[in-house]
Formats: structure tokens, C-alpha cells, sequence
């Protein structure tokens, strides 16, 4: 009965041979889809402020890296204080875990596996980023671009692999389901594996007694409808950026970097040491970047000068340039 859950996330068939349809791309291509109603004229707008935005943001990040051994990482990711001072934090939470089921998740990796809103570049999306501010974290308050760039700036100076920075830069860009026409509560936010009983230490917990499986006779269990050690590759997560961008980028990236990109938002996991009995070998090894990575994550929060887009520009098209085509299929 409920073996028609059970499929692999490897989204076999759904992104054949990508980086040889680049000769198949439409003539008309080289717009953001037309899927995305508010999304060309976006881009466009992002372009042509470039000059008028970077005034305000004319500083290079600071070439230390001391933000990753800060003692102020302890005021990062506090929910407590986000209740009386960003109540739209818990009220995101709250239609998060009330609608975030077994049959929605299903539902959207089917919708968005395919792949099929348009062929557009790494660097669009990223300009589309900069007219999003995350409303589900309580500590970024920059557009997800300038948090995208100062992780990996911050990823730059400290020497990490060339695969590690590009990482950085894309781990958000799974966001565009946003200006796609989805809401929120299906875009940011951490993860957690759906199909089994809710972790004790998942984000707002206590919501989830509004969502329909969380009285399931299955989907309550402990082990739900997974086997131990199976792997997180076979686990249906909330249903977000992360999976999402997972699957744009699924074909050409290693796999160190797709799993943090698929799994960093998975707090309960990587954070808060959950669901380790799902837990196999890649996953063993994915945790120790992710580790690695939430540093830089978190810590470009602590600093106050955003990055200068314009001049970072050249270097991040390079970057990209070695693991990308100029368009790919999202």
C-alpha cells in the first residue's frame, strides 16, 4: 500500500544528458521562462539598479575570517526570542508544519523533477535572488544574493576548494520556487523528513498536532515508512529549496556539493544530531561538509559589509563557467 512512496530521489530520467542539450535549447531561450509572470521584468530591473544598488554596497568583506571562531555564533538561529521579536518567523513555522505532508511532498518533487520552467544561466538566478529576503530565518536580513556572495567570499579568502565556493554561492538558489508562484512555507525553512514520527528537536515542534500525519497510523511510527540505514537518498523531506536545487544541479556538480546543497537545511540533522538511525555512508561523509559549510552560512551574518556585486562578478562567471553550461533546465 505504501510502496508507491518508497521511490529513489535519484530522479532517474527526469534530467537525461543535460549538459548535451544545450544544442536543443529554444531560440527563444534567452528570457527567464514565461512560467514566471513577475520574473524577466525582475531580472531586468535587477540589472539595471546594479549601479544605483552597489553605492550602497561599495565595500569589499573583510579579508579576515575570524567571524568563523565568533563567540556571537551562540545568538544565531534563536526561535525563542524570534516569538516576541519576529513573530512572522513562528507564523511561517506554523503553516510550514500544519502543510508539509506525505502526499504535498510527493506531489512536488513529481511537479518540479521535470524540470521543465525554462533554461536560463547561474548568474540569472542569482540577480533574481536579489529581490528576496528569506522570511523564515531570523538572521539574515540582506536579499538571499548578498547572503549568497558573502558565504562564498568568506569560503574564498579561507582557500576552500574552487567546488566549495561555487557551493556557497548556489546552496539558496533552489529559492526561485518563489517568483515559480509557490509560497514560502514550501521554499525556506529547515527540513525534516516526512513519512516517520517528528523529531523532538525539529523547529516549532509543537505545530506539527495540525498536520494530518502526525495522527497517521504509519506515518506516526518511529521507522515509518523507512528501513534504518537506508539512506537519506530514499527519505522524502519537507519539500523545498534544497531538494529542489538537488535536482537543477544534480548533473553537474560533485557529490560532496550536492550534499550539502541537498541537506543543509536539515537542522535537526546536521545540527541537533536526529534521524542518525537513516543515516549511510554518504550521508556520514556529506555531514562533515556541511559542518564545514554551515560555518560560512551562518557566519556572513556577522558581517557588516556586504559585498560589491559588479566587481565580484567576472571571477563568479569564471566559477561557474567550469561546472556549468551557459544555460541549464529548471
Amino acid at each position: 500500500m505504501y510502496e508507491d512512496y518508497l521511490y529513489s530521489m535519484e530522479y532517474q530520467g527526469n534530467n537525461n544528458n543535460v549538459h548535451n542539450d544545450q544544442e536543443n535549447i529554444p531560440n527563444n531561450s534567452n528570457t527567464l521562462p514565461t512560467k514566471i509572470s513577475t520574473t524577466e521584468a525582475l531580472v531586468t530591473l535587477n540589472r539595471n539598479s546594479h549601479s544605483n544598488y552597489n553605492m550602497m554596497l561599495n565595500h569589499e568583506i573583510r579579508q579576515q575570517h575570524q567571524h568563523l571562531e565568533n563567540p556571537a555564533y551562540a545568538q544565531f538561529r534563536n526561535y525563542e526570542n524570534a516569538i516576541t521579536k519576529m513573530p512572522g518567523i513562528p507564523r511561517f513555522y506554523k503553516e510550514n508544519h500544519e502543510n508539509q505532508t506525505v502526499e504535498h511532498v510527493v506531489a512536488m518533487k513529481a511537479k518540479y523533477s521535470r524540470l521543465d520552467n525554462g533554461w536560463f544561466s547561474i548568474w540569472d538566478a542569482l540577480e533574481v535572488m536579489d529581490g528576496l529576503v528569506d522570511s523564515a530565518d531570523p538572521d539574515v536580513k540582506t536579499t538571499q544574493a548578498v547572503h549568497a556572495l558573502q558565504t562564498a567570499e568568506a569560503a574564498r579568502r579561507d582557500g576552500q576548494p574552487d567546488w566549495f565556493i561555487l557551493t556557497c554561492l548556489i546552496h539558496d538558489l533552489g529559492k526561485m520556487l518563489y517568483f515559480m508562484g509557490e509560497p514560502q512555507w514550501t521554499v525556506v525553512g529547515d527540513t525534516f523528513p516526512v513519512g516517520c514520527k517528528y523529531a523532538d528537536k525539529i523547529v516549532y515542534r509543537e505545530f506539527f498536532v495540525n498536520n494530518p500525519d502526525f495522527y497517521h497510523e504509519l506515518y506516526s511510527t518511529d521507522h515509518g515508512i523507512y528501513t534504518p540505514r537506508s539512506g537519506f537518498k530514499n527519505v522524502h523531506f519537507s519539500f523545498g529549496h534544497d531538494e529542489y536545487m538537488y535536482m537543477v544541479c544534480k548533473d553537474y556538480l560533485p557529490p560532496e556539493a550536492l550534499g550539502i546543497i541537498r541537506y543543509h537545511s536539515f537542522y535537526a540533522w546536521h545540527t541537533e544530531g536526529e534521524y542518525t538511525w537513516l543515516m549511510d555512508d554518504y550521508d556520514t561523509e556529506t555531514l562533515k561538509w556541511i559542518k564545514l559549510f554551515n560555518k560560512y552560512d551562518l557566519g556572513s551574518n556577522l558581517l557588516d559589509e556586504p559585498p560589491n556585486i559588479e566587481d565580484l562578478k567576472p571571477f563568479y562567471i569564471d566559477l561557474i563557467a567550469t561546472y556549468f553550461p551557459p544555460k541549464i533546465r529548471w
